[in-house]
């Protein structure tokens, strides 16, 4: 979906045996998310490169950032800073280097509450698979005039302020062959001026 963007994910020919429950538990305990491109962040990252004013000149900070592809996208749409931020420091070295191979220059950061000064715009892609994570959708709105949340899981979305404004068809790279349900990404937009109508 995205010829402009380059990332280095894990390899589409990876093995698919079975695995052993020792070999299962160690990916259980320490998922690495970012060898792949969620397709909620490809569908994010080409709704921002289709959109570039939303980006133009702001600080950015990218939730959640697994491989980086949606802050590369806004770093790539002309963002002033994009911050990349997760707390995974294997996805922010992954993030590190994809960045490197398109150019681009980031703020990595494992610590969302350590990112100090106004952010314009927080985009979220991929974190909403935990329904433990739905609190920060509230914590967004309070942070940042503008929130961007690309989801393919939560069937029931219903958070206000935030409002469904594009829906879009995709899968995660390397092709993970989930079900036709997850293929359907939705986008959500929150904006401070919509809090007081």
């Amino acid at each position: 979906m995205l010829p402009d963007l380059r990332l280095l994910l894990l390899a589409t020919d990876y093995p698919r045996q079975a695995l052993d429950a020792q070999a299962m538990a160690r990916i259980m305990d320490d998922p690495l998310y970012w060898v792949f491109c969620w397709a909620s962040g490809q569908v994010l990252a080409e709704f921002i490169f289709e959109n570039p004013a939303l980006v133009a000149d702001r600080r950015v900070l990218d939730f959640g950032c697994g491989s980086g592809v949606v802050a590369i996208a806004a770093a790539l749409a002309g963002a002033a800073e994009v911050i990349a931020c997760d707390i995974d420091p294997l996805a922010l070295e992954a993030t590190a280097i994809n960045a490197q191979l398109n150019g681009v220059s980031l703020t990595l950061s494992d610590d969302y509450h350590a990112v100090t000064g106004a952010v314009d715009l927080i985009t979220v892609a991929d974190v909403l698979y935990d329904r433990e994570n739905l609190p920060w959708l509230a914590e967004f709105v309070q942070r940042s005039p503008a929130v961007l949340v690309a989801d393919s899981r939560v069937k029931d979305f219903d958070f206000p302020p935030y409002q469904l404004i594009d829906r879009r068809e995709s899968c995660t790279l390397p092709d993970l062959d989930e079900s036709a349900e997850f293929r359907t990404v939705s986008i959500y937009r929150a904006e401070k001026q919509k809090l007081t109508d």
